[in-house]
């Protein structure tokens, strides 16, 4: 610090202080002005400023004041504070500024003190409240959170530890654990987790699982703003309760204190741990007592678990709380204290008082907040040791004036009050001006001594001699008198001085209010002289002051003695040169004397005075009092009065309030001694209440002493303040005083309303106040006037009250002086002047400062009605002119005065129109407009509004922009692109709008699609399609019309790029476009996106959408099949799973399919095991049996692909038993034993062995080894007539099975006929040998016989017994198949056995049946052939499109019906079946001819087709129906109406699209063309209709005859019967003569069928049966026709234009005919056989036809050519003048073709040609004869070289060529497969205009088209209507709503 600069601020401050000092005391004598004062804090700075020493801070400090004050800043013990370089500046406008600094530049006694601003001028300083600074230095610091040991099911607290240097600036944001859980404060309190306003984190109900979770805290500097985590985790230590514990307190302490700003949120802990888990309950001690309360819980107070949490505290809340913690073992407490700390402020009442010198001042300090520990009051920033709230200066004093502050203070804060104190104006004490001087002077002349003194009020001057005062005598006179300045001049005069005269002279100034004095010697030469000195008494104890009365001059010295001793003679004495004695503490017994004073001159001359000092000594009274407390009324009271001390005689007397007492006060006193007295009160009343006082008086003065006496008095009045009537403007004040006791409470109220009775409290304002009972009211108005109520109470009794009223009176006053008012022309207005005041009130009205007068203009009406407060004077005009702007001016009198207002009318109109609307420039959103300011209407414009809406909204649907009104230029924004609108602009002003301006149409331009298509969803379809839907995006960000939409698809993960397809919009509202994407890989993921187009171009891609395609069956079976036998009933079956590739799905289980390979067959018998594993073992199986097994993999789509057969056989086994056993009697020695073999052998049976026992006899067992293949064995060597017992076992490689049945015989010599063999069932194959065996025993040898099917056996070629009797029958038919019984015979018995024979032989044809039809598919029923002998094992069905191949299908046996799926809609199918088992395939059903459901497309209504605009039209090929057959595609072709051809704009058109037609001329008329296809055939349709005008306005309709209704048509041929016979005759006769010469050449040139050429004019009408049976049917050539573009099936193009011609059904579909010769030229007027469709300028192109029969490819193609295009007649129905040469023409049909399938009915194969009206050709030559049904469609070479050659040219692009040129269009990848790929999208870049938007090269969906059975009518177009030569025959046909040309073509 520069120390010497330092000490000049200070010496400066000093200085500056010294200057206010002086100034204060001018002051006193000149009154400030009343502008003038002192500072006033405007922004004074906050108690605490904490910053970062990273950014600094600057503390404001402004005051006010007059003159402006001088801001200093001080430190708390007052200095002042100066720069500290780089770390604290005071700015130039009183900013104390902190700047940034560095860590290690931090000084405590700079960045942690306590500041204050002082603010100071020359009327007084004030300090501002205490300025905490605090600078925090960045500081790296950690939070930690401990453990925290909880108690399972109670509540646990983790705190986050805050370093202390940084706890006061970081507050805890959020708590998070490490399971991703976040925790934040909020209000939510029902959870686990809570973060507490105080920052901890509560966790209630603790479960074991809370300790496995560790948490973090994150915190927030609050003025570094940085967050960071804890650097530790805490987590929770859980212990398991072993016991019951008591509540513990886990903080160990059981009183805190809690402190929290108001309106904070509060959290009090009660951290307690017990098991149970404890009970806890809050209680609040009531403040003041050990009483408590429960806390009521509420939604600001809430308890969870323990803790308590108060959100926004308030004051009240401030206390002692008490948690009680309970459970059943035991209870704990903890006390917590909460001070609600709310802001403080203070304010002083009143701020600023003028008092009168020696009056009293009052200042109260009002304050607020919480808590408030001292008060304490300054004056000019230096503390005066007062500390109460009230400040009261009795008698004010000149240096009392300045300015007082009152300070409030707490711990934490501190706040300030000032208010200034001034002298009253009219008083200032009595000052001395001018005066004499000290003078020496011989005797002899006169004296003149003069004083002059000033002051309010004027002083009074008096002369003193030596302390004695002069009175007016001879030689001395005294006078004054008062100068024009107030001051008084005073002069004393001595005649004729002496040397006695000399001595101390002393002029005297007082007044009321002060006293001043001035003294000064007069010296006269002569000898000593000592005046008279009068007796002295004086009163013991004080001091004695004398000074000798010495004249003369000069004088050497003055001496003092008594008793002849000079003085001092002790220590009390002091005597000085002067002549002046002092004895201070003077005493009766020392100081009572004579006291002689001696002057000396230096000639030793000297004079003697003597003074006597009396000594007296005042009374002494002994304190006494009335018993304590206030008496009661009635009681008895008495005091005694006693003076110990004190010289006698005493008087002592009693006063009550100062009054002597009376006896009739009923108090009486007595004397008691000389030194006593006693008071006595025998009863006490209300009127003894007050001071009672002892007087003892005395000769040394008067001593007293006072006591009160209270008694409970009610209230009485002093002053009862009466009615009062005021000024207004004047500062009024009623007294209002009441005594009592207690001192009555003196309150003051205001009447409600104009009457007394109901009172409110008066509320505080600047101007009324109530000062110790006076009602004061500054500047009182009539506001104030009323009935006030003034109440003393003092709870004794009920009290005192008073009504008054206050009146004011007041001149007459308008509050308001000026205003405007302003009116519509031509509408009345009222101008209204209220004066209030004292009536009567007189009101004048003038207009521009002279004189109105209602009766010289009748439209002003002037009346006046008398209010409660005044007088409202209104001013009428009837209907206000422009003249009426004027100044009205009323001017209001009463007896008081007089005052005046004006109103500044002001006529105001509407605006007018704004004008000169221009465009200044547009872009796609946004227009800039201009446009002139019209005249305002008188009144200012607020605003333009500009209103624009769409062109085709109306003006009610409008937007708005708000432009102020001072501009006249705009910009219309958040426009929509390509959108036309019409834009106005209205003017507005406070009165209205104006009319609205012309309106300006603009079209703004066209963007690219802003927006995405919205909710888009990819859904699978199937396996191999997925369906995507999606809706246009907002309207608004269309930018233009939609044209269409980009789909593109992708695999997904893939970084290929997007294929995509071009979708058409669609114009229906909330209409969902989709899109089915075939062909795609099963179960493959893939990304969708979409972008929609417009003209502009493309707009943003979607969002990309994943989806997979359904899951598929497995396309391949597990490889690496195989089996392994592992026993007699199991095989194990393993494989590897199929490639991934290949399936198509999510593998969820594996299927075993196995049966014995015997029984593989039937499905039946088949047995399936589901496996997840790749192997599984098989039980149960047969022994020894050969299984079949297949494997095959199985996904939610379904099962997979079936392995290859595969063959296991189980292991062998031992054989089961023969099933049966036959012991026959051969002899008497022999028996013959013959068994059946075993039913399940289990192996290859090795051996049978039979076993032969004696019965009764233990012999051993016989066994005898016989073959396997002998089935019997003869025993021979037995004894006869013993028994025998036999049984058999079989065996195999295994071992021996089970033993037969025991069957016993015995030998005999009789031997009947028995059959050894068994009853059995023999299978045989068709066309093999079959043998069944009869083997006999018997003597004699029995006779064997066969009988079949009960018929006795005769043998034949193919039939006859063998010699050992069994049947041999050859080549068994199915025939044989039966029961066969043998009988065997002799003398003895006869037995017999019957065999049944199983022919197996293929199926029989089954049956066929039709059960049910749909769009795609068929359901066939199947049942086998009544006669078929062997398991069917199924049916193969075949079937074919009409014009397809065949196809097959297989069908399990089980299977009643069956489903053939996936057909074309609305086709022809033949369809049979056959059956196979294990022998073979069958025979073949019947065929079986049937159809699919489905039409051709159905026509829509126009308007719901088309929507029509100025450069485009919409198409919605939604409005199609399609007849149930879904739409392939449509052609879209269009021209001008006066044009010939037809331009093609797209062959490829998508259904359910929108497709929009561009580039069309405004206000022109246009002929289009739409060809419908779906698989049923085709639909063509023209549509007239005419564009918009480029406003969109619509243009006049063409003038075409009208059509006539059926009555019109039959009155008009009625009527000309004349013409109409000869003419319909004359037509019979030509028919007849063409059929005739038809049927003569088709007879005569059958053999050039191949090779004939029919005319241009050929016809054929199907419908008659006499032309059918002169066909000729010629077998069809065995060729296949080219594929159908776009399509999976062959077909042929059939087109009817209109013509209903029709074909039974009988030579469909292998009949196969040709027109033999029928030729002829026709004449238009003759075409009777077939109809054409008349259109105003209707054209025809050429439609390219399908192709395929069941014809061979490579039969050699016929070429067909020609160029132009097709056109329609017009006119009069049939025909039109041609624009070259007047020719007319029509289509006729084109020639018939020699293929059956071209057999179908209708007019299939018709194709129109273009004719003169001569009847020959247009073109070069005659058309070509189409003998090769490929050629069916002879225009446009329809199929060329890209399907393969056979088929001619390459075919041109579908349609008419025209203005379009040759296309060529096919795919040369796709040569013939029927099955072309979708056209890509085109390319972005692609103008969206051109005409062939659609085209691709790759298109070849062309037509489905397929000649249609169906009869009917096509719509409105199967009648003919006659020609009408009348002009208004026709309607105009672009009116129509239904198209004017259509062909059809049907299957």
């Amino acid at each position: 610090m520069n120390m010497p600069n330092e000490r000049l601020k200070w010496l400066m401050l000093y200085a500056a202080v010294a200057l206010i000092a002086c100034g204060s005391q001018t002051l006193a004598a000149n009154p400030p002005d009343a502008d003038q004062k002192g500072p006033v804090f405007l922004k004074e700075p906050t108690n605490r400023i904490d910053f970062s020493n990273s950014t600094g801070a600057e503390i404001e400090c402004k005051a006010s004041g007059n003159p402006m004050p001088e801001i200093i800043w001080i430190r708390s013990d007052g200095t002042a504070v100066g720069d500290v370089p780089g770390l604290r500046q005071i700015s130039s406008d009183g900013k104390l500024v902190f700047p940034p600094f560095r860590a290690e530049d931090y000084r405590q006694e700079v960045h942690a003190q306590v500041y204050a601003c002082l603010a100071r001028n020359q009327f007084g300083s004030i300090i501002s409240r205490d300025v905490h600074v605090r600078a925090v230095v960045s500081q790296h610091y950690e939070e930690d959170i401990h453990k925290a040991f909880v108690i399972r099911g109670n509540s646990a607290i983790l705190k986050c530890d805050i370093p202390s240097f940084v706890a006061d600036f970081v507050n805890v944001i959020s708590w998070h654990s490490d399971e991703q859980e976040n925790f934040y404060p909020g209000t939510e309190y029902d959870g686990k987790y809570l973060v507490l306003p105080s920052g901890e984190l509560h966790i209630r109900e603790v479960g074991p699982e809370d300790g496995y979770k560790s948490y973090q805290c994150r915190t927030k500097h609050r003025l570094t703003g940085e967050t960071r985590l804890s650097a530790t985790k805490g987590r929770l230590v859980i212990t398991e309760p072993v016991g019951s514990v008591g509540p513990k307190l886990t903080s160990g302490d059981d009183s805190r204190t809690v402190k929290v700003k108001l309106e904070a949120s509060v959290t009090l802990l009660c951290p307690a741990q017990a098991y149970p888990v404890p009970v806890y309950r809050w209680y609040k001690f009531i403040e003041g007592t050990t009483r408590k309360q429960a806390v009521v819980l509420s939604d600001r107070v809430k308890q969870v678990s323990g803790t308590l949490i108060i959100k926004d505290a308030v004051v009240e809340d401030s206390g002692k709380y008490l948690c009680v913690v309970n459970n059943s073992v035991g209870g704990e407490s903890v006390e917590t204290v909460l001070t609600v700390t709310a802001p403080l402020s203070a304010k002083i009442d009143p701020p600023t008082q003028t008092v009168d010198f020696g009056r009293p001042a009052v200042f109260t300090c009002q304050y607020t907040g919480n808590p408030i520990k001292t008060v304490s009051w300054m004056k000019d920033g230096k503390a005066i040791g007062h500390s109460e709230p009230v400040l009261r200066i009795e008698s004010v004093k000149k240096e009392d004036k300045g300015m007082y502050q009152c300070f409030v203070r707490n711990d934490q804060e501190s706040a300030e009050a000032s208010a200034e104190l001034k002298l009253g104006g009219r008083f200032d004490p009595p000052v001395i001006r001018q005066a004499f001087q000290e003078e020496t002077m011989e005797p002899g002349p006169s004296v003149f001594l003069k004083c002059v003194a000033g002051g309010n009020p004027t002083p009074e001057i008096s002369w003193e001699l030596d302390g004695k005062k002069i009175a007016n005598n001879d030689r001395y006179q005294v006078g004054q008198y008062v100068t024009v300045n107030g001051d008084v001049v005073s002069y004393l005069n001595i005649t004729s001085v002496h040397a006695n005269d000399g001595g101390l002279y002393k002029c005297i100034a007082k007044s009321k209010v002060g006293i001043a004095e001035h003294s000064a010697k007069l010296n006269v030469y002569g000898l000593p002289y000592i005046r008279q000195m009068e007796k002295k008494a004086i009163v013991a104890g004080e001091t004695l002051i004398v000074t000798c009365p010495v004249a003369g001059y000069p004088i050497d010295s003055i001496v003092w003695e008594r008793d002849n001793r000079a003085l001092p003679i002790n220590r009390k004495q002091k005597v000085f040169p002067n002549g002046t004695l002092i004895i201070e503490n003077v005493e009766r017994n020392s100081d009572q004397a004579t006291y002689t004073c001696v002057a000396k001159n230096q000639e030793g001359y000297s004079a003697r005075g003597s003074l006597e000092v009396q000594v007296m000594v005042l009374p002494r009274i002994i304190p006494f009092a009335f018993e304590e407390g206030p008496a009661q009324v009635g009681q008895y009271l008495t005091l005694h009065c006693s003076v110990p001390g004190g010289d006698l005689p005493l008087d002592i007397d009693w006063t009550l309030d100062g009054q002597q007492i009376h006896e009739d006060l009923g108090i009486t006193t007595a004397r008691v001694g000389h030194r006593g007295s006693v008071l006595t009160i025998e009863a006490v009343e209300a009127s003894h209440a007050g001071n009672f006082t002892c007087h003892a008086r005395n000769s040394a003065g008067h001593q007293q002493f006072t006591t009160p006496l209270n008694v409970y008095v009610p209230p009485r009045w002093i002053l009862e303040p009466t009615d009062k009537a005021f000024a207004q403007g004047s500062d009024a004040k009623v007294e209002c005083k009441a005594d009592g006791f207690p001192k009555p409470q003196v309150t003051w109220k205001k009447a409600v309303g104009d009457t007394p009775g109901e009172y409110k409290d008066l509320k505080k304002s600047d101007n009324i106040r109530v000062e110790e009972g006076t009602l004061h009211v500054d500047n009182i108005q009539k506001t104030n006037e009323g009935y006030y109520l003034c109440e003393a109470i003092n709870g004794i009794g009920s009290g005192l009250s008073a009504v008054i009223m206050i009146s004011v009176q007041a001149p007459p006053e308008f509050t308001e002086k000026l205003r405007n008012q302003t009116a519509r022309r031509g509408e009345p207005a009222v101008l209204q002047c209220e004066a209030k005041g004292e009536k009567p009130i007189g009101i004048l009205w003038n207009m521009n400062n002279m004189r109105l007068d209602p009766k010289n203009d009748n439209r002003y009406t002037i009346r006046e009605e008398i209010l409660s407060t005044g007088v409202m004077s209104s001013l009428s005009i009837k209907r206000t002119e422009r003249s009426d702007s004027a100044l009205f001016t009323c001017v209001a009198t009463n007896a008081f005065g007089s005052d005046d207002a004006s109103i500044n009318m002001i006529v105001q109109e509407v605006p007018e129109m704004p004008y000169a609307l221009k465009v200044l420039d547009k872009s796609g959103r946004s227009v800039q407009l201009s446009w002139a300011q019209p005249y305002d209407g008188n009144s200012p414009l607020d605003r333009y509004i500009i209103e624009f809406k769409r062109s085709r909204a109306s003006w009610s649907e409008i937007d708005r922009v708000i432009v102020p009104g001072h501009t006249t230029e705009a910009q219309v924004q958040k426009l929509s692109p390509a959108t036309t609108y019409n834009i106005r602009i209205v003017a507005e002003n406070a009165i209205g709008t104006s009319q609205s301006s012309e309106a300006v149409t603009i079209i703004t331009a066209e963007e690219a699609p802003s927006g995405k298509p919205q909710n888009i969803k990819v859904e699978p379809v199937n396996q191999t399609t997925m369906r995507v839907t999606w809706k246009p995006p907002p309207r608004t960000e269309w930018n233009g019309e939609i044209l269409g939409y980009y789909v593109g698809y992708k695999l997904s993960n893939t970084n290929s790029s997007y294929v995509f397809e071009t979708i058409n919009f669609i114009t229906e509202e909330g209409k969902e476009h989709n899109l089915e994407l075939q062909n795609l890989r099963v179960y493959t993921q893939y990304s969708v996106v979409i972008q929609a187009f417009n003209k502009i171009g493309a707009g943003p891609l979607s969002e990309e959408e994943k989806q997979f395609t359904a899951e598929g069956t497995p396309s391949q079976p597990p490889s690496d099949t195989a089996c392994t036998t592992l026993t007699s009933q199991t095989i194990r079956v393993g494989w590897v799973s199929p490639p991934l590739e290949s399936a198509n799905g999510v593998i969820k289980t594996y299927k075993v399919v196995y049966a014995p390979s015997d029984e593989w067959y039937d499905e039946t018998k088949r047995h399936y095991k589901k496996t997840a594993s790749s192997d599984t073992v098989l039980h149960g199986l047969k022994k020894y049996t050969n299984y079949t097994m297949q494997v095959l993999a199985t996904t939610a789509g379904g099962d997979g692909v079936r392995s290859v057969p595969i063959h296991c056989q189980t292991e062998p086994d031992v054989p089961e038993a023969p099933t049966d056993v036959k012991a026959l009697v051969m002899g008497n020695a022999a028996i013959l034993v013959s068994w059946r073999p075993p039913a399940q052998p289990n192996g290859i049976i090795t051996q049978y062995t039979v076993y032969s026992k004696a019965e009764g006899a233990e012999t051993e067992t016989k066994t005898q080894k016989v073959p396997h293949y002998q089935m019997s064995f003869e025993a021979t060597e037995l004894e006869k007539n013993k028994p025998y017992e036999f049984w058999v076992t079989a065996s195999t490689t295994i071992g021996e099975g089970q033993q037969s049945k025991s069957i016993v015989a015995m030998p005999s010599d009789q031997v009947p006929a028995k059959i050894a063999s068994f009853d059995d069932t023999f299978t045989a194959t068709f066309k093999e040998d079959a043998k069944m065996p009869c083997l006999a025993v018997g003597a004699p040898q029995p006779e064997i016989t066969w009988k079949i099917k009960g018929v006795e056996f005769s043998a034949n070629d193919r039939m006859r017994v063998l010699p050992d009797g069994s049947l041999l029958i050859k080549s068994v038919n199915r025939q044989d198949a039966g029961d066969y019984s043998c009988h065997a015979e002799n003398s003895i018995a006869k037995d017999s056995i019957t065999h049944k024979l199983i022919v197996l032989a293929p199926p029989q044809s089954p049956h066929v049946t039709l059960s049910a039809t749909t769009t795609d598919a068929l359901t066939v029923k199947l049942k086998p052939h009544e006669g078929d002998t062997a398991p069917l094992h199924g049916y193969t069905l075949h079937y074919k499109p009409e014009f397809g191949e065949w196809e097959t299908s297989e069908v399990s046996v089980d299977s009643q019906k069956h489903n053939i799926e996936n057909l074309l809609c609305g086709s022809r199918y033949q369809v049979y079946a056959t059956g196979f088992n294990n022998i073979g395939a069958g025979e073949a059903s019947d065929i079986l001819n049937t159809r699919t459901k489905g039409q051709k497309p159905k026509l829509p209504e126009k308007p719901r087709f088309i929507e029509v605009s100025s450069n485009s039209v919409s198409l919605h090929f939604k409005a199609w129906k399609d007849g149930g057959c879904p739409m392939s595609h449509f052609v879209v072709e269009s021209k001008k109406r006066d044009q010939i051809e037809w331009n093609q704009i797209s062959n490829n058109v998508k259904p359910d699209n929108n497709y929009v037609v561009l580039d069309l001329e405004p206000a022109t008329w246009y002929n289009l063309r739409i060809t419908a296809h779906n698989s049923a055939g085709f639909t063509v349709a023209e549509y007239d209709f005419a564009t918009l005008t480029v406003t969109g306005g619509t243009i006049a309709p063409s003038r075409d005859l009208p059509e006539l209704s059926a009555e019109d048509t039959i009155r008009i041929i009625l009527s000309n019967l004349n013409l109409v016979v000869p003419v319909v005759a004359a037509l019979l006769v030509i028919i007849i003569a063409i059929i005739v010469i038809c049927i003569l050449r088709s007879k005569g040139n059958h053999h050039k069928v191949y090779n004939q050429t029919m005319g241009p004019g050929a016809t054929l009408d199907k419908r008659r049966p006499d032309l059918r049976d002169e066909l000729g049917y010629i077998a069809p050539p065995n060729r296949k026709l080219p594929p159908v573009p776009g399509s999976n099936y062959n077909t042929c193009d059939r087109i009817k234009r209109g013509t209903v011609i029709s074909m039974e059904d009988e030579i469909c579909p292998y009949a196969t005919f040709h027109l033999l010769g029928f030729r002829e030229e026709m004449d238009p007027t003759k075409a009777m056989n077939f109809q054409t469709f008349p259109h105003q300028n209707g054209h025809a192109g050429p439609v390219p036809g399908h192709a395929g029969t069941m014809l061979p490819p490579g039969h050699p193609g016929h070429v067909h050519s020609r160029s132009g295009s097709q056109s329609m007649p017009r006119a009069n129905r049939y025909q039109r003048k041609n624009s070259q040469g007047g020719q007319s023409s029509i289509y006729t049909p084109a020639p018939e073709y020699d293929d059956p399938a071209n057999c179908a009915e209708e007019d299939q194969y018709r194709r129109y040609t273009r004719v003169n009206s001569q009847g020959g050709s247009l073109y070069s030559g005659p058309g070509p004869e189409y003998d090769d049904p490929a050629n069916c469609a002879p225009e446009e070479d329809q199929y060329g070289s890209q399907y393969g050659g056979p088929y001619g040219q390459p075919y041109d692009h579908y349609g008419s060529r025209g203005s379009m040129g040759r296309r060529s269009i096919g795919s040369a990848r796709n040569p013939g497969n029927g099955s072309p790929e979708p056209p890509p999208p085109p390319p972005r870049n692609h103008d969206m205009s051109n005409s062939s938007f659609n085209d691709s090269k790759e298109s070849n969906e062309i037509s489905e088209a397929e000649c249609d059975r169906d009869h009917g009518p096509r719509g409105n177009y199967g009648e003919t209507k006659p020609a009408q030569n009348n002009s208004n025959s026709n309607k105009q046909m672009a009116q129509d709503s239904q198209p004017t040309i259509l062909w059809q073509c049907n299957l």
